[in-house]
């Protein structure tokens, strides 16, 4: 066999590895028409479930992009991924000014990391990849994420990021999280649920856990979503983030009485599979 037919024959096996091992191709495709029947990560809490002993049941209801409100749609953007629409599955901007703001938190005793992935990243990692943080997983997650970018229209990712995602102990997806808290369905949800809700990602048993947090981090949604503009990197805590006085005016998301979820927060044992949580420091994307 001749050098060429070798190269031809070894770069077919390198095809065929990427598409079988390092980015599921095939699983890709089949987004296009339909959404993901689970995901790696609700596998991945289902099996913590049945080690416990605990019922494995997840409650995920998966819905057309159509179906989600558009205040959702757009406290999510403010919240993970500004630049969604101009990414092609990584945010070059994102990561330098994530990368800055670290190193300038190296020696610190409580450092306070930023992380960079987008939506499409979050969502490569929730359907294919352990949540393990190594650089194994990040190069899988990256590759991911831009084949993904290359086989599927933006609205059909953020459609099934958004019935993926975890909002809370067992509940996946937007639709299950909206009807868990408020009793509606999707399409229902008011501006300030919409910032509540998406105020948890991308860690939410970290932020039920801590109701002044998470209502601050609503508001800095909120805000965000009514300056109307381009929304820019993922939307961190800010240094001074404590709990607010009883003097302190209600926030631009505060719920009224008739919008409140009718749950309670969730116990600050609970975390995410492979999320790092502690009083100081949130869950890094």
């Amino acid at each position: 066999m001749g050098r060429k037919r070798w190269a031809a024959l070894a770069a077919l096996v390198l095809v065929l590895f990427l598409g079988a091992v390092v980015v599921p191709l095939p699983s890709l495709v089949l987004l296009r028409f339909r959404p993901p029947g689970t995901t790696a990560f609700i596998k991945a809490r289902q099996r913590r479930l049945r080690d416990e002993g605990k019922s494995d049941v997840i409650d995920r209801r998966p819905v057309p992009l159509s179906a989600v409100s558009p205040a959702l749609v757009r406290a999510v953007l403010a919240a993970e991924d500004g630049r969604f629409y101009d990414h092609h599955g990584i945010d070059w901007e994102a990561v330098e000014e994530a990368r800055t703001h670290n190193r300038a938190q190296e020696g610190k005793r409580r450092p306070r990391l930023h992380g960079a992935s987008t939506i499409t990243q979050q969502l490569a990692k929730n359907l294919y990849l352990s949540p393990r943080r190594t650089f194994l997983r990040k190069g899988r997650e990256a590759a991911i994420a831009v084949a993904m970018e290359l086989i599927l229209p933006k609205e059909k990712i953020l459609e099934h990021y958004l019935s993926a995602v975890e909002f809370g102990d067992n509940v996946y997806g937007c639709e299950a999280a909206e009807r868990r808290y408020f009793k509606v369905s999707a399409r229902s949800l008011t501006p300030a649920q919409a910032a509540w809700l998406a105020a948890m990602l991308p860690g939410p048993s970290f932020y039920r856990s801590r109701p002044a947090l998470h209502q601050r981090r609503a508001d800095r949604i909120a805000t965000r979503v009514a300056k109307e503009t381009g929304f820019g990197s993922p939307l961190e805590d800010d240094p001074d983030d404590t709990p607010a006085g009883s003097d302190t005016p209600p926030g631009p998301a505060t719920l009224k009485a008739s919008e409140a979820p009718e749950t309670p927060a969730a116990p600050a044992t609970t975390s995410t599979p492979g999320s790092r949580e502690s009083p100081e420091t949130a869950p890094p994307r």
